[in-house]
């Protein structure tokens, strides 16, 4: 079958032929003719370009439309009304799935879902697509998508135990305050591997008194784990939690006070951390650790059942995980393992049922004529 890039060198090889009655042609002799023949072909191939961009991403199914109840406050455009709930996450090829399940969990749970509006940060190159994506899928929702530049934080990465940990746009959390619009003064983080299955507002309305953040802490945990050797011998690095006790918290889930953040620069205090770690491997996991050493400690405690971490299982097998014990409102499959990979491999654990039902992906076998 003759490609459009086939036919191009044909066409070029007509008005360059060297014999002379090929020149003669009434077709060779419109120069009109032949720029609107180049120009067309010149679209096609353009139009296929698009068209491979845009099939690598999955199709989804259209979501219902979620409507506020007669008790919300009047849903407003403007970014600073206080009755605005504001969502930052991620949006990358390969979560993708995962963040619409999460966006379609939030939505059917919210008691005023007109008046969310999600802030997704997204790589520059392919922002159009998934603009896109998200529009078709979510016709009514209210979102933006920030540009991240994946180079500011280029240099500073270290190699991590898992390689998608590794990833620029897992650090993107660590310049939200730059990134969303500065009269955004408060902000709940998700990450792309959740959902929500209980109101949100009752999340964004807790009080963080004098902290900058608030999150689900897990005083239980061995801190030390998350630091190496070479940290933890070092009384320059120990020293920095002096005053502090110190428990774990995962930053897949966050309500951050964003002037607090932009006034007290914390964006260049975890940056710093992850200067000090170039030189001096003093942790082995992702973005996790700065953001333990400015903020351990110094936390505003959110119910545990909004962050029912770990179910992706361990960083290294991803072996199926339970429940913690009590009450959930976000299921969270941190860890190796991802529900979405699970279940097309068919070899799901049990709790990937409860993620199946956000769903969103256009199964093709579902509209086959068989």
């Amino acid at each position: 079958m003759t490609t459009a890039i086939d036919s191009l060198t044909i066409l070029h090889q007509r008005h360059h032929s060297p014999n002379p009655s090929t020149t003669m042609m009434p077709y060779s002799a419109s120069p009109l003719r032949r720029q609107c023949s180049l120009l067309a072909l010149a679209l096609i191939l353009l139009s296929a370009a698009s068209a491979m961009a845009a099939a690598e991403f999955p199709a989804f199914r259209e979501a219902p439309a979620f409507r506020n109840g007669i008790d919300c406050p009047k849903a407003v455009t403007a970014t600073a009304d206080p009755s605005t709930i504001h969502i930052a996450m991620t949006l990358d090829a390969s979560y993708l799935r995962g963040s619409i399940a999460g966006v379609f969990s939030v939505l059917q749970h919210a008691s005023c879902p007109e008046n969310i509006v999600f802030h997704f940060l997204a790589a520059a190159q392919r922002r159009h697509d998934l603009r896109r994506v998200v529009s078709s899928t979510f016709p009514y929702l209210r979102f933006h998508i920030h540009r991240f530049d994946s180079q500011i934080v280029r240099g500073k990465i270290s190699h991590s135990i898992r390689r998608a940990l590794d990833q620029p746009l897992n650090y993107a959390r660590i310049y939200l305050a730059d990134l969303v619009p500065a009269d955004v003064r408060r902000i709940i983080y998700f990450d792309s591997d959740l959902i929500v299955v209980d109101d949100v507002a009752k999340l964004w309305s807790i009080n963080l008194g004098p902290h900058v953040l608030g999150a689900p802490e897990y005083c239980h945990a061995n801190f030390s784990t998350y630091f190496t050797d070479r940290f933890w011998s070092d009384p320059a690095f120990t020293d920095s939690f002096k005053g502090r006790r110190p428990c774990y918290f995962n930053t897949g889930v966050m309500v951050i006070d964003l002037q607090k953040w932009r006034d007290g620069k914390y964006t260049e205090k975890l940056e710093e951390w992850m200067r000090i770690q170039k030189i001096h491997r003093i942790y082995d996991l992702g973005s996790l650790p700065p953001f333990l050493l400015v903020f351990a400690g110094d936390v505003e405690g959110v119910e545990l059942r909004w962050n029912q971490h770990g179910l992706g299982g361990d960083n290294l097998q991803g072996l199926c995980r339970d429940l913690h014990p009590g009450p959930v409102s976000l299921l969270h499959w941190s860890g190796k393992g991802k529900p979405w990979r699970r279940i097309d491999s068919r070899r799901p654990c049990p709790l990937d049922s409860l993620w199946a039902p956000y769903d969103l992906l256009r199964h093709s076998s579902l509209f086959s004529d068989n």
